[in-house]
């Protein structure tokens, strides 16, 4: 047999997901090493138990990207920035972190004012104002050496539209600085907003050593157990080679999430997207939730947005993060409020139920204090203790005044899930109101460790009325990412009004694209632009089609603008930029009954009964539901229904 094997490295458990050439699905859970991702990856290889030479494909989603920069362990950085631009990254957008708390700050910048370069040079959109010479650019590489960066990253005004100024410092980098990454803004985002666009470049230049030697490192340890060159899955729901993605660094920011919603999306074609158009996702694992939003089959993908304030401003799927997962720690802050997260357990030591020096409550424990996780082996072999659990929830009722009675238990309990709800809800509405899209409207789907067990509580605050629990929910992540197809995009500054593109204007700008992005014949490509009303900061991205001119892309913006923000504008339409992807046949699956680990089993009153025929299978709440890799809570007033394909579907009434 040949496998397509994808593995999701999590704060907690590193999962994987392994699909059949008949569509058999093997699944393994086991602790992440936070010390080094690459062992979870080897651990799970070794669960699994298939050689290497049965893996056909390996696809690997990492948060590397996402920790090096919210501990700010990466390269050490010098930019090279225009003359008199060179604070852009302190100034940012000259906004405040929180508008009404003066107290709040920005993280600090990658690169500090010491570490920052300035180049004589003048580029503007009418043309060069201030040329650079070959000798001010050598004397400039000078200056960059003496610094001793790791990376180099050189952001230049204007270089969207002229970048041969960047090409001609780039080039005077690499012969001073031989072996050093030199990171040019027009390779990495060649688009208008300088300071996204220097954020971005940074970034890349920041994450992209040690990006390269973990999947360096990776490599060689998978290639010594006979397994294939890993993929690796990028923010924007495609994955390439380790090769390529060590170039691509900042892209790998949210690697591990897009898996997920990259799963549930398939999960909803295999469905039928007709039958849930609008679909919210929820993916609660040990460390965070992520949230995300699907229309119509596919995962919503923005371009921008921050990870650990850090802007990059590159295609993504829509994916918000909040420090709730299961391993999120309840506190009491100084004004005695009980709080959840954002600091997390992980996976050591974990929460106090797992029994791996852990003292303090997480939401794991507040769940297995009120019942909704049955005593035993937990998700990665790990085995649990309740009454641990209960100690430790107590504890915590005690710091606030309750007592340790096992009402005051309950009570802390509870109260501690209903905080971690309250913050995913309000994730959830970010990311579907502020985008014109009615909660309402979607079904939740629920799917992580967590994620089942929250569903029901976090659909009734958004007036849900339909939850679906997908086949492998625990694993999800690691499915999608199997299922991935190889994808390699290109993005192109275009800043011209609708008006005054032809068609055969936007078929050279779609050709000269594909180009560079490269591709096969039986490869599926695809071509959006970012469009605004003249005079706008900000912009939407719509898709293009074959024989589209300006005219019909701005009366398609224009009815994309209404359904989003409710709205449109008597002003002229202007396409600031272009994103070509070309993916790979995808890898599709059969979420068949055979695919399940383990039957089902339900327990009622403390009891558990299993039940092989889960398929047929109607539960009405309250009940849980042990699944092969997770546990569902099915509240009071709803029913759970199994679905042919695997997976559930939870109703309210």
């Amino acid at each position: 047999m040949t496998w397509h094997v994808g593995i999701d490295v999590g704060g907690t458990f590193t999962d994987l997901a392994a699909l059949g050439p008949d569509g058999c699905v093997t699944t393994r859970k086991v602790l992440s090493d936070p010390s080094d991702q690459s062992n979870g990856v080897m651990v799970s290889l070794a669960a699994f138990g298939e050689s290497g030479a049965d893996v056909a494909r390996l696809v690997h989603g990492t948060t590397v990207v996402t920790n090096l920069l919210l501990e700010r362990t990466g390269a050490r950085v010098v930019l090279c920035a225009t003359e008199g631009h060179t604070d852009v990254l302190r100034l940012r957008r000259q906004a405040r972190a929180r508008l009404y708390d003066l107290s709040a700050h920005h993280p600090p910048p990658l690169v500090s004012s010491a570490c920052t370069v300035t180049v004589p040079e003048r580029v503007e959109p009418q043309g060069v104002v201030r040329a650079l010479t070959h000798e001010v650019a050598e004397q400039v590489a000078l200056q960059v050496a003496a610094l001793e960066p790791d990376a180099v990253a050189v952001s230049l005004l204007h270089a969207y539209h002229d970048d041969a100024h960047e090409r001609l410092l780039g080039a005077a980098l690499a012969r001073r600085l031989p072996g050093v990454d030199v990171v040019l803004s027009s390779d990495v985002l060649p688009e208008i907003r300088e300071y996204e666009r220097t954020a971005t470049v940074s970034a890349e230049a920041y994450a992209r050593p040690r990006v390269a030697r973990y999947l360096a490192r990776l490599t060689e340890r998978l290639a010594e157990s006979g397994h294939p060159e890993p993929m690796v899955m990028t923010s924007s729901g495609g994955v390439r080679p380790a090769r390529a993605a060590e170039r691509g660094a900042a892209s790998l920011a949210l690697s591990g999430p897009a898996g997920g919603v990259a799963g549930a999306a398939a999960v909803l074609r295999a469905l039928g997207s007709d039958r849930f158009p609008l679909a919210l996702t929820i993916d609660i694992g040990g460390t965070s939730a992520d949230v995300g939003l699907i229309v119509d089959g596919e995962p919503l993908v923005e371009a921008g947005g921050a990870v650990a304030g850090v802007p990059i401003a590159l295609p993504r799927v829509l994916v918000e993060t909040v420090s709730a997962g299961g391993g999120s720690v309840g506190w009491v802050d100084d004004a005695g409020a009980l709080r959840a997260g954002p600091r997390s357990a992980g996976a050591v030591p974990g929460p106090a139920a797992f029994g791996r020096g852990g003292t303090e409550a997480t939401i794991t424990d507040a769940h297995l204090a009120l019942g909704h996780i049955a005593r035993g082996q937990f998700q990665g072999g790990v085995a649990i203790d309740p009454e641990a659990a209960t100690r430790a929830v107590a504890s915590l009722a005690e710091r606030v005044s309750l007592g340790t009675s096992a009402g005051a238990v309950e009570r802390v309990a509870r109260a501690l899930l209903a905080a971690a709800d309250a913050e995913m809800a309000r994730a959830l509405r970010r990311v579907s109101v502020e985008r014109g899209v009615d909660p309402r409207a979607c079904v939740l789907v629920a799917f992580g460790g967590g994620g089942p067990l929250h569903a029901c509580a976090l659909a009734e605050q958004l007036g849900v009325r339909a939850v679906l629990v997908p086949p492998h929910a625990g694993v999800l992540s690691a499915v999608g990412l199997a299922l991935a197809p190889a994808r390699r995009e290109a993005i192109g500054s275009v800043m011209r009004r609708a008006s005054e593109l032809s068609a055969d204007d936007v078929a050279s700008l779609v050709e000269s694209l594909g180009a560079r992005a490269g591709g096969a014949a039986d490869d599926e490509a695809r071509t959006w632009v970012r469009a605004r009303y003249t005079g706008q900061g900000h912009e939407l991205e719509v898709p293009v089609t074959p024989g589209d001119d300006g005219a019909a892309l701005a009366r398609r913006f224009s009815e994309w603008h209404a359904a989003r923000l409710g709205f449109t504008l008597a002003h002229d339409v202007e396409m600031v930029s272009a994103r070509h992807a070309v993916s790979a046949p995808g890898h599709a699956a059969t979420f068949a009954r055979a695919s399940r680990a383990a039957p089902a089993a339900f327990e009622r009153d403390g009891v558990m009964v299993d039940d092989g025929a889960a398929l047929e299978a109607t539960v009405r709440g309250p009940a849980t539901v042990v699944l092969p890799d997770a546990t569902m809570r099915v509240a009071d007033g709803w029913t759970a229904r199994a679905l042919p394909i695997g997976g559930w579907i939870v109703e309210a009434g």
